[in-house]
């Protein structure tokens, strides 16, 4: 696999390796996820399996956040996304009376917000100010990204909310 040519697809994979084979020792895995959030196919592919995973730890290995703070702009942006598309997808779930998946994306805000807490990344705090601006404003650095999924009133003002929260 090609570090740098890794595809979205590729990473999820990787990234599901990486926490399935129970041979590997944590500097093995932390090299790993250095890599796959060293570019933006490879942090969204692991983002999106990490975050998802059932058996996830409540508290997330020391190993795995001194990794991700080997690449802190890509990592700042996707945790920030994760955290208002998670937010936003817990409304849209609950109006389709899908209770499941609204607790899977609570679940992906509890994950998302610890890891943002334990990164103390100062690229998290100015992306979580631009993307509440964004959501209360409909204009800055976030406006493109909350338009092209079509977030309503009601999403952006949790997204408002929780990116609020987390600043205080």
């Amino acid at each position: 696999m090609n570090k740098d040519k890794i595809s979205f697809e590729e990473a999820i994979a990787y990234t599901q390796s990486l926490f399935r084979d129970d041979n590997l020792q944590e500097e093995e895995i932390a090299r790993g996820i250095r890599d796959l959030v060293a570019t933006e196919n490879g942090a969204r592919g692991f983002f999106v399996t990490y975050l998802t995973q059932e058996n996830l730890p409540d508290n997330h290995p020391p190993y795995v956040i001194i990794a991700l703070k080997s690449s802190p702009e890509i990592v700042s942006e996707l945790l920030v996304k994760n955290l208002a598309m998670s937010t936003a997808m817990t409304i849209t779930h609950r109006r389709q009376n899908n209770e499941q998946m609204a607790q899977s994306s609570l679940d992906v805000i509890q994950r998302t917000t610890q890891l943002i807490q334990l990164l103390e990344l100062e690229q998290i705090t100015t992306k979580l100010t631009q993307m509440r601006e964004s959501a209360a404003t409909n204009q800055g650095n976030y406006s493109t990204f909350l338009h092209r999924w079509g977030y309503d009133k009601e999403q952006k003002q949790v997204i408002e909310e929780k990116m609020t929260q987390l600043l205080n």
